[in-house]
């Protein structure tokens, strides 16, 4: 008898995540998931807020600076403590379950699922550009219009909702089929991406109207005021430079986040302690580099009134237009779809980890902390999944001048709302590297931090002054951020009753 029930007990216990991320695999995901749509339409309106290519360039440094500085705190953390929910647990070791579950719930509430919707949507704009039938007024069911909101569903919706369920669907199938999704076509927006910097850089020079002819610094001088880029604003001078340039890098910062979303699947990588720190560094490294080039190539490319007033945002189509007539229009669009695509596998792939983690812990549905037979947390993946492709459903219901009834994106203004909270959780989890020193300076630290303790404190310095600055010009927008991240608080109680109960 005891020989038969050691191959039974063993054929009873649940699957386990596998371990199957090389160096390669973890960086891809880093870059993956970091390259989306961002960088080709955010630069619009960031320079729209700073008025000269030198401080549009400013703003994206400093971005990256940021990107730099915090993946050098995360790749400590994430070398100590390789599990699946990365940031989350870290969180947990630093502050407890609470603050931790308010991060996973904002997580899943907005953050990776508004962000997942977003995208998708996005990838089926650019896909409408070489699919007409693809568009965002082709209705397939009437609005169902609340108020100052809508539900709709036209067919540029749809795409975006296939999209989302057909890679939650690739990505249950197992490890192996999301990461080779993920590979190819990190490597395929890669080349597209450096494909832009080079074009923009040779063919696309424009030396007798490009921006970078502009004053570098003085905005002024090309036509813009501070009332103008903000609206109601009572500051003028450095002063306002300086707030505007603040809220210029907020679309930078969106077009760099995910990077911590490698940590996420921290319990797949294979020798965590070392790939996991590379993997962060050598991925962000290349992302913020490929960033800044863009940039270059947009400034001496186009205009600056063109860079400013890119028809729906779309500078780097419109870069490309002048460079190559109108092949560069679809060729952009070719390269649009690949990125959007392939930055929600990693979205996908990652960020049903962290639901996973909470259910582990005993603070989200059982169900979703459970691994399948392919060694994946499908539930997770489709709870996920499912509640992404309903926000893409909601939009805001105007009426233009004519009186027409215009919509706009509800998940959109999620994401405006909760970047303020989410740079607070960033911070946070840079300040943990200082508290687990304090509190566990004998845990093993395979790497730490370069530059420490500068490196956190630039990171958490510009985090709280950008926190400032967006209080100030936005504190409804903040404001309503807050709101999102404590409506986790009566969740987490509710969650950890029944954990006790039980």
């Amino acid at each position: 008898m005891t020989g038969l029930a050691a191959p039974l007990a063993a054929a009873r216990e649940e699957p386990e995540l596998a371990r199957g991320l090389g160096l390669a695999d973890a960086t891809m995901l880093v870059v993956g998931s970091m390259i989306g749509s961002g960088i080709f339409i955010v630069s619009a309106e960031s320079s729209r807020l700073v008025g000269a290519p030198g401080w549009l360039l400013a703003a994206w440094a400093l971005a990256g600076v940021m990107t730099i500085t915090g993946a050098l705190c995360c790749a400590e953390l994430a070398a100590m403590m390789p599990r699946a929910g990365g940031q989350y647990v870290f969180l947990r070791e630093a502050y407890g379950p609470a603050t931790a579950f308010l991060f996973g719930w904002a997580l899943l509430l907005v953050i990776q699922t508004g962000t997942i919707a977003a995208v998708a949507v996005a990838f089926a704009n650019f896909l409408g550009v070489l699919v007409p039938w693809v568009s965002g007024t082709r209705h397939l069911v009437t609005p169902l219009v609340l108020g100052g909101y809508a539900i709709t569903l036209t067919t540029q919706q749809l795409v975006a909702i296939a999209s989302i369920l057909l890679l939650t669907w690739a990505n249950t199938r197992g490890l192996r089929t999301g990461k080779l999704i993920q590979n190819t076509l990190t490597v395929a927006k890669t080349a597209a991406l450096l494909g832009l910097v080079v074009i923009g850089l040779t063919l696309g020079w424009n030396a007798r109207a490009a921006a970078f002819t502009s004053s570098w610094w003085d905005p002024a001088a090309n036509g813009w005021t501070p009332a103008r880029a903000q609206p109601g604003l009572a500051v003028g001078g450095a002063l306002a430079i300086a707030l505007l340039l603040g809220k210029a890098m907020v679309g930078p910062l969106f077009a760099q986040s995910a990077w911590n979303n490698v940590t996420f699947a921290g319990g797949e990588v294979r020798d965590p302690r070392r790939n996991l720190p590379r993997a962060l560094l050598l991925g962000c490294g290349i992302v913020v580099g490929l960033y800044l080039l863009a940039n270059v190539a947009y400034v001496v490319t186009l205009p600056l009134a063109e860079i400013m007033g890119a028809p729906q945002n779309r500078v780097a189509t419109s870069a490309m237009r002048v460079a190559l007539g109108g092949p560069g229009t679809v060729l952009m669009a070719v390269a649009i779809v690949i990125a959007t695509f392939g930055c929600n596998n990693g979205l996908v792939l990652a960020g049903a980890r962290v639901s996973y983690a909470m259910a582990r812990d005993g603070l989200f549905f059982a169900r979703v902390g459970r691994v399948s037979s392919r060694h994946v947390p499908a539930a997770a993946l489709v709870v996920q999944g499912v509640w992404a492709s309903l926000l893409v459903l909601p939009r805001s219901a105007t009426h233009d001048a004519g009186g027409a009834l215009t919509f706009g994106n509800v998940y959109t203004q999620l994401l405006e709302y909760i970047v303020p909270a989410d740079l607070v959780m960033y911070a946070a989890m840079v300040l943990a590297v200082v508290v687990l020193r304090r509190r566990a300076p004998e845990q093993p630290r395979p790497y730490r931090t370069m530059g420490y303790p500068l490196t956190p404190g630039i990171y958490v310095a510009l985090a709280l002054l950008l926190v400032v600055d967006l209080a100030w010009l936005a504190p409804s927008t903040s404001g309503i951020g807050y709101l999102i991240v404590a409506s986790g608080i009566p969740a987490y109680l509710l969650w950890r009753r029944g954990a006790v109960r039980r």
